[in-house]
């Protein structure tokens, strides 16, 4: 990127679905970098890679974003397709996968992942800038997240592209940066930031002296439950019991309930390639023979064999997504002679995420908790993420602050903007993520 100046910021907000990359200059006009694909500009660039084989043999190649995609859905070669990988940054058990004949670790997924981000992102965007600002969560997804190990591979990554000076803040301090912007007097702000993978809150109080922004970080709290929790509940109740979760089998003279284990694989879509390598289809094969309904598991069967899954999944979020504005719709899945079919209700859809909408609520009032105050003392509230436009979760926010308190802001490029801003803070260092709030001194 030769033709970068030192002034330029660069802040890259890397997400479990989505990566968005934004510039800022000193003066304080931010942008996120474009691309082009398929005759369009697209600010985001989704957080998928492809490796494929011409022949076997001849050496993989790799695709990120909608190029991935674009590769994936095409099937004409021997492909590798791995999508929300971000998942796994933080879990001790994923060690390596196998692509072909080579074995990547999480840092290497990443850093192929972020070389094609930068080749396609033209000449104003490289890793050599000298200012570089990365999102991470509050609270990695997972189980149980191992933050050292996930931040141990995040750098690794970075180094390898020659950005080993790039520092880490949590992504809803980001987003409370892009917010401040708006801000016309000082306030107390709870930043609400709903990814993919997980979901984090900031408390920030802002004021103005002599013109210059100050900013205060009172608490941060993260939970492992977004998108994609949302996701997988409509694919617990509406596709899983139509591909057989809740049927039985024959063993010998028993009828035995299909194992549910199974079905956990359809928590995310792209689990259910590793079916293919674990074991997992085998015994679903076995299973069938004996099946009371084996059409059922031979549909599991065909969407894991034919690599279903992505279509599957883009059919359940579509269906999420006009939830939110709808109070029922019929959502469809067709694909390699499958054919699953439900009119879901806003009702329903409320009742099966009630618990998970529950956990949200109670790590608003742990960061409440954390930073000193109560709800009444919070001035601004700021959504941002897709999940934040489902009526549940806005209601969540209105029954404690006021509808007139919630401001929303875009739902994709609020926190690169702000990484990006912070880059030129009068001392971003300060804002670094080191597992707890940064020191509470003026910015």
């Amino acid at each position: 990127m030769s033709s970068a100046s030192p002034a330029v910021s660069i802040g890259i907000d890397f997400g479990t679905s989505n990566t968005v990359v934004a510039l800022a200059a000193d003066d304080r006009r931010v942008e996120a970098i474009r691309f082009d694909h398929g005759g369009q500009r697209h600010s985001t660039y989704v957080s998928a890679l492809c490796f494929w084989e011409d022949r076997p043999g001849a050496g993989a190649q790799a695709e990120g974003g909608p190029w991935a995609i674009e590769q994936f859905l095409e099937g004409r070669h021997v492909y590798r397709f791995l999508q929300s990988f971000k998942t796994f940054a933080a879990s001790s058990s994923f060690n390596t996968t196998q692509v072909f004949r080579q074995r990547f670790k999480f840092e290497d997924i990443l850093a192929a992942f972020l070389r094609t981000l930068a080749r396609h992102g033209g000449d104003r965007f490289g890793f050599e800038t000298s200012t570089i600002t990365v999102g991470r969560p509050v609270r990695f997804a997972g189980g149980n997240p191992d933050e050292a190990l996930a931040m141990q591979r995040y750098r690794a990554a970075f180094e390898r592209l020659g950005a080993g000076h790039a520092r880490y803040v949590y992504e809803p301090v980001g987003a409370a940066f892009s917010f401040a912007r708006r801000l016309e007097r000082d306030a107390t702000v709870l930043v609400a930031d709903f990814g993919g993978g997980t979901s984090d809150f900031s408390v920030m109080r802002f004021s103005r002296t002599g013109g210059a922004l100050r900013a205060e970080p009172l608490g941060h709290a993260g939970i492992g439950i977004a998108g994609d929790t949302f996701d997988y509940r409509i694919v617990d109740h509406v596709v899983s019991p139509r591909l057989g979760k809740g049927s039985s089998f024959r063993s010998f003279d028993k009828v035995l309930p299909v194992p549910t284990g199974h079905y956990t694989n359809l928590a995310r879509w792209h689990q259910l390639a590793m079916m293919k390598s674990n074991g997992d289809l085998r015994e679903l094969r076995e299973l069938a023979r004996t099946a009371l309904k084996p059409e059922l598991l031979e549909d599991f069967i065909t969407i894991v064999d034919l690599d279903l899954g992505f279509s599957l999944y883009r059919a359940v979020s579509n269906a999420k997504v006009a939830l939110s504005g709808q109070d029922q719709v019929d959502f469809r899945f067709k694909g390699g002679g499958v054919d699953i079919g439900s009119t879901i209700t806003r009702k329903n859809f409320e009742s099966w995420i009630a618990d998970d909408i529950a956990r949200l609520g109670a790590t608003v009032d742990k960061v409440l908790g954390e930073a000193g105050i109560t709800a009444r003392e919070v001035e601004k509230v700021f959504l941002t993420g897709g999940t934040s436009f489902v009526p549940a979760v806005r209601k969540l926010f209105a029954d404690r602050f006021g509808n007139e308190r919630l401001m929303s802001g875009d739902q994709f490029e609020s926190i690169a903007y702000g990484l990006a801003l912070i880059g030129h803070s009068p001392d971003p260092d300060r804002w670094t993520a080191s597992g707890g709030i940064a020191p509470k001194a003026g910015a």
